[in-house]
């Protein structure tokens, strides 16, 4: 599976093909700082007076870098796709090693870095339901009107709270084959990759 950069961050890139790989290494490093502790503008400041370039380019360098590590690392692609993935960016050999290196070195803190970013969110706990059918009224002696009702037991940070849902049958089927159709996309290698890389 080869990564697939956007013209923007193609652009972003473009300072390294006027650097050598130790400058490269130490943009890698500075992405990796970046994520493990966020922006530092002094950094940028130094590293655009030395480059003679303004602080904005190497912000956007780095920054690209960073999506480029961290896009590799979240779908776990492997050496060679990464080197084909760099390639068509046009740089050196020279750097095209450097970032592999890179890549290769620190996957595995940056998928570690990604997944404690990841939202703690409410996850399904358990699930009560009631059926209601509205047989008539004043002035509709025949009609059928059902209502679904449902509470949602939620479970956060082993704090549980409560949902309640009204919906009628038909919205409930479209719902229905939606996550089924959600399951099925589980199913397929591309989130199979993307999931165990999240674990």
């Amino acid at each position: 599976m080869l990564l697939v950069l956007s013209e923007e961050h193609r652009e972003h890139l473009q300072i390294l093909t006027r650097v050598g790989g130790a400058v490269v290494g130490e943009f890698g490093r500075i992405a990796i700082e970046f994520l493990r502790r966020g922006s530092n503008p002094k950094v940028y400041e130094g590293a655009a007076r030395k480059l003679e370039v303004s602080s904005t380019t190497i912000q956007q360098a780095v920054e690209g870098l960073t999506y480029l590590l961290c896009e590799s690392s979240k779908l776990m692609i492997s050496e060679v796709d990464f080197q084909h993935s760099v390639l068509v960016l046009g740089f050196p050999e020279e750097i095209n090693k450097v970032l592999l290196q890179l890549y290769l070195d620190n996957r595995k803190e940056i998928c570690q870095i990604l997944t404690e970013l990841e939202p703690d969110l409410s996850h399904y706990h358990n699930m009560e339901w009631r059926l209601d059918v509205q047989l008539a009224s004043r002035s509709l002696r025949h009609q059928i009107k059902p209502t679904i009702t449902m509470k949602l037991h939620l479970k956060q940070n082993q704090e549980l709270s409560t949902q309640v849902l009204q919906t009628d049958p038909a919205t409930l089927l479209h719902l229905i084959q939606e996550l089924e159709q959600a399951l099925a996309e589980m199913k397929t290698n591309h989130c199979r990759r993307i999931v165990r890389n999240i674990k």
